[in-house]
Protein backbone atom coordinates (compact mmCIF):
# COMPACT_ATOMS: atom_id res chain seq x y z
CA UNK A 1 0.00 0.00 0.00
CA UNK A 2 1.33 3.44 -0.94
CA UNK A 3 2.32 5.38 2.14
CA UNK A 4 4.06 8.65 1.34
CA UNK A 5 3.61 12.05 -0.31
CA UNK A 6 6.43 13.63 -2.33
CA UNK A 7 6.86 17.39 -2.72
CA UNK A 8 9.13 18.86 -5.33
CA UNK A 9 9.91 22.36 -4.05
CA UNK A 10 11.70 24.23 -6.83
CA UNK A 11 12.91 27.56 -5.47
CA UNK A 12 14.92 30.49 -6.72
CA UNK A 13 18.29 29.33 -5.40
CA UNK A 14 17.81 25.61 -4.78
CA UNK A 15 15.74 22.59 -5.70
CA UNK A 16 14.40 20.50 -2.85
CA UNK A 17 12.46 17.29 -2.41
CA UNK A 18 10.65 16.40 0.80
CA UNK A 19 8.85 13.14 1.47
CA UNK A 20 6.06 13.25 4.05
CA UNK A 21 4.07 10.71 5.94
CA UNK A 22 0.29 11.28 5.79
CA UNK A 23 0.41 12.83 9.28
CA UNK A 24 2.77 15.53 8.02
CA UNK A 25 5.99 14.15 9.48
CA UNK A 26 9.05 14.53 7.30
CA UNK A 27 10.56 11.19 6.30
CA UNK A 28 13.41 12.44 4.14
CA UNK A 29 14.60 15.59 2.40
CA UNK A 30 17.25 16.51 -0.11
CA UNK A 31 18.37 19.85 -1.54
CA UNK A 32 20.74 21.12 -4.20
CA UNK A 33 21.67 24.69 -4.98
CA UNK A 34 22.09 25.71 -8.59
CA UNK A 35 23.89 28.52 -10.38
CA UNK A 36 22.65 32.11 -10.38
CA UNK A 37 23.66 34.10 -13.44
CA UNK A 38 23.92 37.92 -13.52
CA UNK A 39 25.07 38.67 -17.08
CA UNK A 40 24.63 42.44 -16.74
CA UNK A 41 23.25 44.91 -14.22
CA UNK A 42 19.67 44.09 -13.26
CA UNK A 43 19.58 40.82 -15.21
CA UNK A 44 19.07 37.47 -13.48
CA UNK A 45 19.09 34.13 -15.30
CA UNK A 46 18.92 30.39 -14.59
CA UNK A 47 19.84 27.37 -16.67
CA UNK A 48 16.52 25.52 -17.03
CA UNK A 49 18.32 22.24 -17.68
CA UNK A 50 20.30 22.67 -14.45
CA UNK A 51 17.04 23.33 -12.60
CA UNK A 52 15.59 20.10 -13.99
CA UNK A 53 18.71 18.06 -13.26
CA UNK A 54 18.95 19.37 -9.70
CA UNK A 55 15.27 18.70 -9.04
CA UNK A 56 15.44 15.16 -10.42
CA UNK A 57 18.56 14.48 -8.36
CA UNK A 58 16.87 15.59 -5.13
CA UNK A 59 13.88 13.33 -5.79
CA UNK A 60 16.12 10.31 -6.31
CA UNK A 61 18.22 11.22 -3.27
CA UNK A 62 15.15 11.62 -1.02
CA UNK A 63 13.78 8.23 -2.11
CA UNK A 64 17.15 6.65 -1.30
CA UNK A 65 17.36 8.37 2.09
CA UNK A 66 13.87 7.13 2.97
CA UNK A 67 14.73 3.61 1.75
CA UNK A 68 11.58 3.51 -0.35
CA UNK A 69 10.71 3.23 -4.03
CA UNK A 70 8.38 5.01 -6.42
CA UNK A 71 5.77 2.34 -5.69
CA UNK A 72 5.51 3.69 -2.12
CA UNK A 73 4.60 7.24 -3.26
CA UNK A 74 0.91 8.18 -3.30
CA UNK A 75 1.58 11.16 -5.52
CA UNK A 76 3.86 14.07 -6.36
CA UNK A 77 3.03 17.72 -5.71
CA UNK A 78 5.02 20.45 -7.44
CA UNK A 79 5.54 23.89 -5.97
CA UNK A 80 7.80 26.42 -7.61
CA UNK A 81 9.35 29.85 -7.96
CA UNK A 82 6.80 31.78 -9.95
CA UNK A 83 7.03 34.10 -12.99
CA UNK A 84 10.43 32.73 -14.07
CA UNK A 85 10.14 32.18 -17.81
CA UNK A 86 11.33 29.22 -19.87
CA UNK A 87 10.95 28.79 -23.64
CA UNK A 88 11.90 25.51 -25.28
CA UNK A 89 11.66 23.66 -28.58
CA UNK A 90 8.57 21.51 -28.89
CA UNK A 91 10.39 18.86 -30.89
CA UNK A 92 13.57 18.50 -28.83
CA UNK A 93 12.58 19.84 -25.41
CA UNK A 94 15.70 22.03 -25.37
CA UNK A 95 15.49 25.62 -24.05
CA UNK A 96 16.29 28.25 -26.67
CA UNK A 97 17.90 30.60 -24.14
CA UNK A 98 18.52 30.93 -20.39
CA UNK A 99 15.45 31.14 -18.18
CA UNK A 100 14.64 34.73 -17.22
CA UNK A 101 14.17 34.82 -13.45
CA UNK A 102 11.35 36.65 -11.70
CA UNK A 103 13.92 39.04 -10.19
CA UNK A 104 15.22 40.13 -13.60
CA UNK A 105 14.59 43.78 -14.50
CA UNK A 106 15.57 43.79 -18.17
CA UNK A 107 12.03 44.59 -19.34
CA UNK A 108 11.65 47.85 -17.41
CA UNK A 109 11.41 49.83 -20.67
CA UNK A 110 8.64 47.58 -21.99
CA UNK A 111 6.66 48.05 -18.78
CA UNK A 112 7.14 51.80 -18.82
CA UNK A 113 5.89 51.91 -22.41
CA UNK A 114 2.78 50.01 -21.36
CA UNK A 115 2.12 52.52 -18.60
CA UNK A 116 2.71 55.46 -20.92
CA UNK A 117 0.26 53.94 -23.39
CA UNK A 118 -2.36 53.64 -20.66
CA UNK A 119 -2.40 49.84 -20.79
CA UNK A 120 -1.84 49.44 -17.05
CA UNK A 121 -5.54 49.83 -16.28
CA UNK A 122 -6.73 47.03 -18.55
CA UNK A 123 -3.89 44.77 -17.40
CA UNK A 124 -4.84 45.33 -13.77
CA UNK A 125 -8.55 44.84 -14.43
CA UNK A 126 -7.99 41.54 -16.22
CA UNK A 127 -5.05 40.06 -14.31
CA UNK A 128 -5.00 41.80 -10.91
CA UNK A 129 -1.36 42.71 -11.61
CA UNK A 130 0.47 45.92 -12.37
CA UNK A 131 2.84 46.17 -15.35
CA UNK A 132 6.23 45.22 -13.94
CA UNK A 133 9.28 43.23 -15.11
CA UNK A 134 8.47 40.82 -12.26
CA UNK A 135 5.79 39.04 -14.28
CA UNK A 136 6.22 36.61 -17.16
CA UNK A 137 4.54 38.38 -20.09
CA UNK A 138 7.23 40.96 -20.80
CA UNK A 139 9.97 38.35 -20.23
CA UNK A 140 8.37 36.13 -22.86
CA UNK A 141 7.90 39.10 -25.19
CA UNK A 142 11.59 40.00 -24.75
CA UNK A 143 12.66 36.44 -25.65
CA UNK A 144 10.51 36.43 -28.79
CA UNK A 145 11.91 39.81 -29.86
CA UNK A 146 15.57 39.23 -29.01
CA UNK A 147 16.39 35.56 -29.63
CA UNK A 148 16.99 34.99 -33.37
CA UNK A 149 13.96 33.53 -35.20
CA UNK A 150 12.05 33.05 -31.92
CA UNK A 151 8.98 35.05 -32.97
CA UNK A 152 8.61 33.28 -36.31
CA UNK A 153 9.26 29.87 -34.76
CA UNK A 154 6.67 30.55 -32.08
CA UNK A 155 4.13 31.54 -34.71
CA UNK A 156 4.82 28.27 -36.55
CA UNK A 157 4.06 26.35 -33.34
CA UNK A 158 7.64 25.19 -32.81
CA UNK A 159 8.18 26.73 -29.35
CA UNK A 160 6.57 26.20 -25.96
CA UNK A 161 6.44 28.54 -22.97
CA UNK A 162 6.14 27.70 -19.33
CA UNK A 163 6.84 28.88 -15.84
CA UNK A 164 9.00 26.48 -13.82
CA UNK A 165 6.08 24.24 -12.82
CA UNK A 166 5.21 23.71 -16.49
CA UNK A 167 8.84 22.99 -17.35
CA UNK A 168 9.08 20.35 -14.60
CA UNK A 169 5.78 18.73 -15.57
CA UNK A 170 6.94 18.57 -19.17
CA UNK A 171 10.26 16.95 -18.21
CA UNK A 172 8.75 14.58 -15.64
CA UNK A 173 6.17 13.29 -18.10
CA UNK A 174 8.66 12.85 -20.92
CA UNK A 175 7.11 15.73 -22.87
CA UNK A 176 3.60 14.29 -22.80
CA UNK A 177 2.02 17.02 -20.65
CA UNK A 178 2.27 20.78 -21.22
CA UNK A 179 0.23 22.24 -18.37
CA UNK A 180 0.07 24.68 -15.48
CA UNK A 181 -2.44 25.62 -12.78
CA UNK A 182 -4.32 28.89 -12.15
CA UNK A 183 -2.02 29.98 -9.29
CA UNK A 184 0.94 30.02 -11.68
CA UNK A 185 -0.97 31.15 -14.77
CA UNK A 186 -2.24 34.16 -12.80
CA UNK A 187 1.37 35.36 -12.41
CA UNK A 188 2.08 35.65 -16.12
CA UNK A 189 0.10 38.86 -16.83
CA UNK A 190 -1.59 36.92 -19.64
CA UNK A 191 -4.30 35.15 -17.61
CA UNK A 192 -7.73 36.63 -16.95
CA UNK A 193 -8.43 35.89 -13.27
CA UNK A 194 -12.16 36.46 -13.74
CA UNK A 195 -12.75 34.12 -16.70
CA UNK A 196 -9.86 31.84 -15.61
CA UNK A 197 -8.59 31.62 -19.19
CA UNK A 198 -5.70 32.96 -21.25
CA UNK A 199 -6.80 36.39 -22.42
CA UNK A 200 -6.80 36.92 -26.18
CA UNK A 201 -6.57 40.71 -25.89
CA UNK A 202 -3.46 40.45 -23.72
CA UNK A 203 -1.88 37.85 -25.99
CA UNK A 204 -2.35 40.29 -28.86
CA UNK A 205 -0.94 43.16 -26.80
CA UNK A 206 2.26 41.22 -26.11
CA UNK A 207 2.30 39.50 -29.53
CA UNK A 208 2.41 36.01 -28.02
CA UNK A 209 1.00 33.06 -30.02
CA UNK A 210 -1.60 31.06 -28.10
CA UNK A 211 0.03 27.79 -29.21
CA UNK A 212 2.99 28.48 -26.91
CA UNK A 213 0.90 28.47 -23.75
CA UNK A 214 0.22 25.46 -21.52
CA UNK A 215 -3.19 24.03 -20.68
CA UNK A 216 -4.54 25.39 -17.39
CA UNK A 217 -5.68 22.58 -15.08
CA UNK A 218 -7.09 22.73 -11.51
CA UNK A 219 -4.47 23.17 -8.80
CA UNK A 220 -5.63 19.98 -7.10
CA UNK A 221 -6.13 17.22 -9.65
CA UNK A 222 -4.33 14.65 -11.78
CA UNK A 223 -1.87 16.24 -14.21
CA UNK A 224 -0.34 13.01 -15.47
CA UNK A 225 2.27 10.42 -14.57
CA UNK A 226 6.05 10.59 -14.50
CA UNK A 227 7.98 8.71 -17.14
CA UNK A 228 8.58 5.23 -15.71
CA UNK A 229 12.28 5.42 -16.61
CA UNK A 230 12.89 8.25 -14.14
CA UNK A 231 12.10 6.46 -10.89
CA UNK A 232 11.56 2.83 -11.92
CA UNK A 233 7.76 3.13 -11.83
CA UNK A 234 5.40 5.95 -12.82
CA UNK A 235 4.23 8.31 -10.07
CA UNK A 236 1.05 10.38 -10.30
CA UNK A 237 1.48 14.17 -10.40
CA UNK A 238 -1.56 15.25 -8.39
CA UNK A 239 -1.11 18.92 -7.44
CA UNK A 240 0.70 22.00 -8.72
CA UNK A 241 0.84 25.40 -6.99
CA UNK A 242 3.04 28.46 -6.96
CA UNK A 243 5.25 28.50 -3.90
CA UNK A 244 3.46 31.32 -2.08
CA UNK A 245 0.01 29.88 -2.60
CA UNK A 246 1.28 26.48 -1.46
CA UNK A 247 2.64 28.08 1.72
CA UNK A 248 -0.73 29.76 2.40
CA UNK A 249 -2.41 26.37 2.02
CA UNK A 250 0.23 24.67 4.16
CA UNK A 251 -0.47 27.17 6.96
CA UNK A 252 -4.16 26.15 6.77
CA UNK A 253 -5.21 29.67 5.83
CA UNK A 254 -8.47 28.39 4.40
CA UNK A 255 -10.77 31.20 5.56
CA UNK A 256 -11.16 34.72 4.18
CA UNK A 257 -8.94 37.04 6.20
CA UNK A 258 -6.29 34.42 7.06
CA UNK A 259 -2.80 35.77 6.34
CA UNK A 260 0.76 34.45 6.11
CA UNK A 261 4.22 35.74 5.22
CA UNK A 262 7.04 33.69 3.73
CA UNK A 263 10.61 34.81 4.39
CA UNK A 264 12.57 33.32 1.51
CA UNK A 265 14.74 34.83 -1.21
CA UNK A 266 11.98 37.42 -1.36
CA UNK A 267 9.24 38.11 1.13
CA UNK A 268 5.69 37.26 0.15
CA UNK A 269 2.55 37.97 2.12
CA UNK A 270 -0.79 36.49 1.09
CA UNK A 271 -4.27 37.03 2.47
CA UNK A 272 -7.11 34.67 1.63
CA UNK A 273 -10.04 36.76 0.32
CA UNK A 274 -12.37 33.84 -0.38
CA UNK A 275 -14.25 33.34 -3.64
CA UNK A 276 -14.13 37.02 -4.61
CA UNK A 277 -11.12 38.83 -6.07
CA UNK A 278 -10.49 42.06 -4.13
CA UNK A 279 -9.09 44.96 -6.14
CA UNK A 280 -6.29 46.86 -4.42
CA UNK A 281 -5.72 50.60 -4.26
CA UNK A 282 -2.59 50.25 -2.11
CA UNK A 283 -0.08 48.50 -4.34
CA UNK A 284 -1.15 44.93 -3.60
CA UNK A 285 -1.70 42.28 -6.25
CA UNK A 286 -4.97 40.42 -6.72
CA UNK A 287 -4.32 36.85 -7.77
CA UNK A 288 -5.52 33.25 -7.63
CA UNK A 289 -4.79 31.18 -4.54
CA UNK A 290 -5.91 27.78 -5.78
CA UNK A 291 -8.64 25.96 -7.64
CA UNK A 292 -10.12 22.86 -6.02
CA UNK A 293 -13.20 20.97 -7.10
CA UNK A 294 -14.41 23.74 -9.39
CA UNK A 295 -14.08 26.38 -6.65
CA UNK A 296 -11.51 29.16 -7.00
CA UNK A 297 -9.99 30.88 -3.97
CA UNK A 298 -8.50 34.35 -4.48
CA UNK A 299 -5.81 36.16 -2.51
CA UNK A 300 -4.27 39.57 -2.05
CA UNK A 301 -0.50 39.49 -2.26
CA UNK A 302 2.30 41.79 -1.27
CA UNK A 303 5.65 41.06 -2.88
CA UNK A 304 9.00 42.08 -1.40
CA UNK A 305 11.67 41.30 -3.99
CA UNK A 306 14.68 41.03 -1.68
CA UNK A 307 14.38 39.41 1.73
CA UNK A 308 16.67 36.48 2.55
CA UNK A 309 18.65 37.39 -0.58
CA UNK A 310 19.97 40.40 1.36
CA UNK A 311 21.56 38.01 3.87
CA UNK A 312 23.07 36.07 0.96
CA UNK A 313 24.53 39.35 -0.30
CA UNK A 314 26.16 40.03 3.08
CA UNK A 315 27.63 36.52 2.90
CA UNK A 316 28.64 36.28 -0.76
CA UNK A 317 28.91 39.88 -1.94
CA UNK A 318 30.52 41.54 1.07
CA UNK A 319 31.98 38.54 2.92
CA UNK A 320 30.52 39.75 6.22
CA UNK A 321 28.98 36.41 7.15
CA UNK A 322 30.51 32.93 7.20
CA UNK A 323 27.01 31.53 6.72
CA UNK A 324 23.44 32.80 6.61
CA UNK A 325 22.64 30.82 9.75
CA UNK A 326 25.09 32.96 11.77
CA UNK A 327 23.26 36.21 11.01
CA UNK A 328 21.19 35.97 14.20
CA UNK A 329 24.18 35.55 16.51
CA UNK A 330 26.13 38.35 14.84
CA UNK A 331 23.16 40.74 14.86
CA UNK A 332 22.58 39.96 18.54
CA UNK A 333 26.04 41.33 19.38
CA UNK A 334 24.49 44.83 19.34
CA UNK A 335 21.23 46.01 20.98
CA UNK A 336 20.02 47.63 17.75
CA UNK A 337 21.25 48.77 14.34
CA UNK A 338 22.93 51.85 15.75
CA UNK A 339 20.79 54.14 13.60
CA UNK A 340 21.62 52.30 10.35
CA UNK A 341 18.75 51.71 7.91
CA UNK A 342 19.23 49.44 4.91
CA UNK A 343 16.81 49.37 1.96
CA UNK A 344 17.75 46.26 -0.09
CA UNK A 345 16.24 47.52 -3.35
CA UNK A 346 18.73 45.56 -5.46
CA UNK A 347 16.14 44.98 -8.20
CA UNK A 348 13.75 47.83 -7.44
CA UNK A 349 10.94 47.98 -4.90
CA UNK A 350 7.80 45.87 -4.95
CA UNK A 351 4.71 46.31 -2.77
CA UNK A 352 3.53 48.95 -2.04
CA UNK A 353 5.94 51.16 -4.01
CA UNK A 354 6.38 49.37 -7.36
CA UNK A 355 9.40 51.40 -8.36
CA UNK A 356 11.57 49.34 -10.70
CA UNK A 357 14.22 52.04 -10.74
CA UNK A 358 14.83 52.24 -6.97
CA UNK A 359 18.20 50.93 -5.81
CA UNK A 360 19.71 49.65 -2.59
CA UNK A 361 20.54 52.27 0.00
CA UNK A 362 22.26 52.23 3.40
CA UNK A 363 21.65 55.28 5.58
CA UNK A 364 22.93 56.36 8.97
CA UNK A 365 26.47 54.96 8.80
CA UNK A 366 29.00 56.45 11.23
CA UNK A 367 32.60 55.65 12.11
CA UNK A 368 31.20 53.50 14.89
CA UNK A 369 29.16 51.30 12.54
CA UNK A 370 30.28 47.67 12.72
CA UNK A 371 29.58 44.45 10.89
CA UNK A 372 27.02 43.59 13.57
CA UNK A 373 25.13 46.84 12.95
CA UNK A 374 24.91 46.13 9.21
CA UNK A 375 23.67 42.59 9.82
CA UNK A 376 21.14 43.88 12.35
CA UNK A 377 19.95 46.53 9.87
CA UNK A 378 19.50 43.81 7.25
CA UNK A 379 17.25 41.80 9.55
CA UNK A 380 15.38 45.00 10.40
CA UNK A 381 14.86 45.66 6.68
CA UNK A 382 13.14 42.30 6.25
CA UNK A 383 10.74 43.27 9.05
CA UNK A 384 10.21 46.87 7.87
CA UNK A 385 9.32 45.76 4.34
CA UNK A 386 6.81 43.31 5.79
CA UNK A 387 5.21 46.05 7.90
CA UNK A 388 4.67 48.12 4.74
CA UNK A 389 2.78 45.20 3.18
CA UNK A 390 0.70 44.56 6.31
CA UNK A 391 -0.34 48.21 6.40
CA UNK A 392 -1.37 48.04 2.73
CA UNK A 393 -3.52 44.97 3.44
CA UNK A 394 -5.15 46.68 6.40
CA UNK A 395 -6.06 49.68 4.24
CA UNK A 396 -7.42 47.55 1.37
CA UNK A 397 -9.54 45.21 3.49
CA UNK A 398 -10.30 47.16 6.66
CA UNK A 399 -9.20 44.13 8.69
CA UNK A 400 -7.10 44.51 11.81
CA UNK A 401 -4.80 41.52 11.11
CA UNK A 402 -4.18 40.46 14.72
CA UNK A 403 -2.07 37.38 13.81
CA UNK A 404 0.54 36.75 11.14
CA UNK A 405 1.53 33.16 10.33
CA UNK A 406 5.10 32.84 9.09
CA UNK A 407 7.24 30.34 7.22
CA UNK A 408 10.34 30.20 5.06
CA UNK A 409 13.94 29.62 6.04
CA UNK A 410 14.57 33.03 7.62
CA UNK A 411 11.67 32.68 10.07
CA UNK A 412 13.84 30.26 12.07
CA UNK A 413 15.69 33.42 13.19
CA UNK A 414 14.20 34.25 16.60
CA UNK A 415 15.64 37.77 16.61
CA UNK A 416 14.00 38.51 13.26
CA UNK A 417 10.65 37.15 14.44
CA UNK A 418 10.69 39.23 17.63
CA UNK A 419 11.72 42.31 15.62
CA UNK A 420 8.86 41.61 13.23
CA UNK A 421 6.38 41.34 16.08
CA UNK A 422 7.65 44.59 17.62
CA UNK A 423 7.68 46.65 14.41
CA UNK A 424 4.31 45.34 13.17
CA UNK A 425 2.69 45.46 16.63
CA UNK A 426 1.06 42.09 16.16
CA UNK A 427 1.47 38.47 17.23
CA UNK A 428 3.55 36.13 15.06
CA UNK A 429 2.77 32.40 14.84
CA UNK A 430 5.60 30.11 13.72
CA UNK A 431 5.13 26.40 13.21
CA UNK A 432 7.69 23.96 14.70
CA UNK A 433 8.89 23.28 11.15
CA UNK A 434 9.32 25.79 8.34
CA UNK A 435 8.22 23.47 5.53
CA UNK A 436 4.84 25.10 4.94
CA UNK A 437 5.39 25.42 1.19
CA UNK A 438 6.34 21.79 0.63
CA UNK A 439 3.70 20.58 3.06
CA UNK A 440 1.06 22.73 1.38
CA UNK A 441 1.46 21.04 -1.98
CA UNK A 442 1.80 17.62 -0.29
CA UNK A 443 -1.53 18.26 1.44
CA UNK A 444 -3.04 19.23 -1.90
CA UNK A 445 -1.71 15.98 -3.35
CA UNK A 446 -3.40 14.09 -0.51
CA UNK A 447 -6.71 15.77 -1.32
CA UNK A 448 -6.38 14.96 -5.02
CA UNK A 449 -5.71 11.29 -4.30
CA UNK A 450 -8.45 11.01 -1.64
CA UNK A 451 -5.95 10.41 1.15
CA UNK A 452 -7.66 13.34 2.91
CA UNK A 453 -11.34 14.07 2.60
CA UNK A 454 -11.46 17.73 3.66
CA UNK A 455 -9.47 20.78 4.70
CA UNK A 456 -10.80 20.26 8.23
CA UNK A 457 -8.82 17.03 8.31
CA UNK A 458 -5.72 19.00 7.35
CA UNK A 459 -6.31 21.55 10.10
CA UNK A 460 -6.21 18.75 12.65
CA UNK A 461 -2.69 17.87 11.48
CA UNK A 462 -1.33 21.40 12.02
CA UNK A 463 1.01 21.42 15.06
CA UNK A 464 0.95 24.10 17.75
CA UNK A 465 2.82 27.27 16.79
CA UNK A 466 5.35 29.31 18.77
CA UNK A 467 3.93 32.79 19.39
CA UNK A 468 6.02 35.98 19.40
CA UNK A 469 4.29 38.90 21.13
CA UNK A 470 5.12 42.60 20.59
CA UNK A 471 7.07 44.33 23.36
CA UNK A 472 8.21 47.62 21.80
CA UNK A 473 6.88 50.95 23.01
CA UNK A 474 4.49 52.45 20.41
CA UNK A 475 6.32 55.77 20.30
CA UNK A 476 9.61 54.00 19.60
CA UNK A 477 7.95 51.84 16.93
CA UNK A 478 6.56 54.86 15.09
CA UNK A 479 9.94 56.62 15.23
CA UNK A 480 11.65 53.61 13.63
CA UNK A 481 9.04 53.45 10.88
CA UNK A 482 9.41 57.16 10.12
CA UNK A 483 13.18 56.78 9.67
CA UNK A 484 12.64 53.67 7.55
CA UNK A 485 10.38 55.63 5.21
CA UNK A 486 13.00 58.36 4.93
CA UNK A 487 15.45 55.66 3.83
CA UNK A 488 12.88 54.43 1.28
CA UNK A 489 12.70 57.99 -0.09
CA UNK A 490 16.49 57.98 -0.47
CA UNK A 491 16.41 54.71 -2.46
CA UNK A 492 13.85 56.22 -4.83
CA UNK A 493 16.09 59.10 -5.92
CA UNK A 494 17.99 56.72 -8.23
CA UNK A 495 14.91 55.99 -10.35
Amino acid sequence: MKKYLMSLDQGTTSSRCIIFEPNGNVVAKAAREFTQYFPTQGWVEHDACEIWESQLATAKEALAKASITADDIIGIGITNQRETTVVWEKETGKPICPAIVWQCRRTEAICEALRQAGKDRIIQEKTGLTPDPYFSATKLQWILQNIPDAQSRAERGELLFGTVDTWLIYKLTGGRVHATDPSNAARTMLFNIHTLTWDEELLELFDIPRTMLPDVMPTVGIFGETDAALFGSPITIAAVAGDQQAALFGQCCFEAGDIKNTYGTGGFMLMNTGSTPVASSNGLLTTVGWQIGGKTTYVLEGSVFICGAAIQWLRDGLGLLPSAAESEAIAAEVPDSGGVYFVPAFVGLGTPYWNAGARGTICGITRGTTRAHLVRATLDAMAFQTVDVIDAMRRDTGLSVPLLRVDGGACANNLLMQTQSDLAALHIARLPHVEATAWGVAAMTGLATNLYQSTEELKALLPAAKIFAPSMDEEERIAHLEKWHLAISASNIFS
